[in-house]
């Protein structure tokens, strides 16, 4: 108090010229001190303050609000509540914590899951109706008698010889349409396939000509029952045109199917010229 009352310059007076400085710097430090020390009141007081203020508050909320069903509050300890906005409070009965109801997830369409295992087959349905008689075979030798056969001479006649008419590319069966010889009937022109009446080994050959001019190739495959017997390829190097041909002999049984099916490529279509032709006949029966 002394320091606060008395003038600085009279103070000056007093105090020797080279403590001067030492005397600044106490009374410095004693001014900040004192400031500290009544900072720290305030806070405490203010602590005290909400101590007391904070459980009237909720005490008079609660008792206020207890005939309302619209929310109610309960105190946890000295300065945390809860509210429970989804029960109403009822007088006599302990607060308790209540879950939001679940989310609405009606609109939001969720992952597929992983495939079951397949179910038992079911029984057998009732039978069809009888198919469409077949084709006629061939015709059998003579019986026995005069002008009879030798049975190692016998071979029935089958064969045929078509052209293709049409382009084709891409994977199709080729179907030549432009039929010269089909003896028996057993070649198909409206798919492309030879369909054996007779058990026995035949022979088969095919050539085609691809239609080039921008860099690609063709492959022809001759097939029996879908499977591949043999394949034919032509590529374009530095012409439009050039042909893919093979040759086979099968063993047949009644029923099977030969064809020639492309695995890429384009075919060139001739019209009436025959540039892409197919034939096969029966060499001897079974």
């Amino acid at each position: 108090s002394l320091f606060l009352s008395t003038p600085l310059s009279t103070l000056a007076g007093t105090i020797p010229p080279k403590g001067e400085e030492d005397f600044l710097a106490l009374a410095a430090s004693r001014l900040s001190r004192r400031k500290r020390v009544i900072g720290a009141a305030v806070g405490v007081a203010m602590v005290l303050i909400l101590l007391v203020a904070i459980p009237l508050l909720v005490h008079s909320t609660k008792g206020g609000g207890a005939g309302s069903a619209g929310s109610h509050y309960e105190m946890l300890g000295s300065c945390r509540m809860v509210c429970d906005p989804y029960t109403p409070s009822q007088h006599g009965q302990e607060l308790t914590a209540v879950s939001p109801p679940p989310p609405d997830f009606n609109s939001r369409r969720g992952k597929s899951g992983y495939r079951g295992p397949p179910g038992i087959p079911g029984p057998p349905g009732p039978r069809g109706p009888p198919g469409e008689p077949g084709k006629p075979g061939p015709q059998g030798p003579p019986g026995p008698g005069p002008n009879g056969y030798v049975p190692s001479f016998y071979s029935p006649k089958i064969a045929f010889y078509a052209g293709l008419r049409k382009q084709h590319e891409g994977s199709d069966v080729l179907k030549f349409d432009d039929v010269v010889t089909n003896v028996g009937n057993y070649y198909e022109p409206s798919t492309g396939k030879f369909t054996c009446p007779l058990p026995g080994i035949y022979y088969f050959t095919y050539h085609v000509l691809m239609r080039g001019g921008d860099g690609t190739s063709m492959w022809a495959d001759l097939k029996k029952n879908g499977q591949v017997r043999a394949s034919a390829i032509a590529q374009d190097a530095d012409q439009n045109y050039d042909y893919a041909s093979n040759s086979v002999i099968l063993h047949l049984d009644v029923g099977d199917e030969v064809c020639v099916q492309l695995d890429g490529g384009k075919v060139h279509g001739g019209n009436t010229n025959k540039y892409s032709t197919f034939s096969g006949f029966l060499i001897y029966p079974d």
